[in-house]
């Protein structure tokens, strides 16, 4: 057996061959606990900034979650990034659908506040604590009126919160609460202007600036001079994020009509337990039309143009998503050369 690199190993690697961060899986039934993860990378780097790719509102209280990520910025200050979404994965396998929009939104104000240091109200919590008894029962003394984490802030200063966001929903719930918004809508410039678009308006709408607000997003990408094979590596990561953009049975954002037809099979077709793998029946809905479109395929000059592309709609940061679980190792080795060795440094 052939020990696969650990986090520590993964991001001396990343730091060597000049990215500038690394985002680490949160689905506890699937990989480690994400807080190791990026903990174990920050000690072993001196300049990689990391980040939760993503956590979710619902398995941490966000008591526990702004304590974790600013424990993890304390070894790394400026370094660390919270990435949250409504959750994916991580709850399907404790037999949960993605939070609800509107406790979304109340998680991230409420792990904000901890973040900042401010006090929150105990009747303003209302998350897993409500499985508790209130602590009146205790009649102690004294006790703690509201609810805040006492060495926050410190000298290490607040971590930002990226939300990992599709629909319109989520969007304005992220430009009013987050710090930047890493849209998870392919690679097509109409729908991450589009996205842009909604953020905009909601933040303005909130009574807050637009130009405060950062953007970035996920990206499927897979540098290969064959195009067939780099559609064939990026198919499965590719199918995990297309499928959030009709995760509840209706397509998201601007799409033709046969993109329509691809998502829907894809809806239809989504199998859990083959989650992001190439090899999945997900995966072999996605038509070469699709795949083109949706993400970045082809050789280093395509994929040099297409980064550009997004560049110059104003995005700050883009997390790369290549060939997944299921693909063929040695081309995504190639793949991962050339992206390494002629696309970063052009881009």
């Amino acid at each position: 057996m052939v020990a696969r690199p650990d986090s520590r190993q993964v991001a001396m690697q990343l730091e060597e061959q000049g990215f500038d961060g690394v985002s680490f899986v949160d689905s506890q039934n699937l990989s480690g606990d994400v807080y190791v993860a990026m903990t174990s990378a920050v000690l072993a780097t001196e300049h990689l900034h990391v980040s939760s790719g993503v956590t979710n509102p619902v398995t941490r209280h966000p008591a526990v979650t702004a304590g974790a990520v600013a424990s993890v910025n304390r070894l790394a200050s400026g370094r660390v990034q919270l990435g949250i979404g409504r959750g994916d994965s991580a709850l399907a396998h404790l037999g949960r659908a993605p939070a609800r929009v509107k406790d979304f939104e109340r998680y991230l104000s409420a792990v904000q506040a901890y973040l900042r240091g401010d006090e929150i109200p105990f009747d303003a919590l209302d998350f897993a604590e409500s499985s508790a008894p209130p602590v009146d029962e205790l009649e102690l003394a004294d006790t703690a009126g509201t609810s805040q984490i006492f060495w926050l802030p410190g000298s290490s200063g607040k971590v930002p919160v990226e939300v990992a966001a599709t629909g319109p929903k989520v969007i304005s719930a992220a430009a009013r609460h987050a710090e930047r918004i890493m849209f998870a809508l392919g690679a097509a410039p109409e729908r991450i202007a589009w996205g842009i678009e909604v953020a905009r308006t909601a933040r303005s709408d909130a009574g807050l600036d637009p130009d405060d607000l950062r953007f970035g997003a996920y990206v499927n990408i897979v540098c290969h001079r064959d195009q067939e094979r780099a559609r064939d590596l990026v198919r499965g990561g590719l199918s995990t994020f297309a499928r959030f953009s009709v995760m509840h049975g209706e397509v998201i954002g601007p799409v033709s009509e046969s993109q329509r037809k691809v998502m829907d099979d894809l809806h239809d077709n989504y199998d859990m337990n083959s989650h992001t793998r190439a090899d999945s029946q997900q995966a072999a809905v996605l038509t070469p039309e699709f795949v083109d479109s949706y993400a970045i395929v082809g050789g280093p000059d395509v994929c040099v143009e297409r980064i550009r592309g997004l560049d110059q709609l104003g995005l700050d940061k883009l997390i790369f998503v290549g060939a997944t679980m299921g693909s063929n190792r040695e081309i995504a080795a190639e793949s991962d050369a050339l992206i390494r060795d002629e696309v970063l440094p052009n881009c």
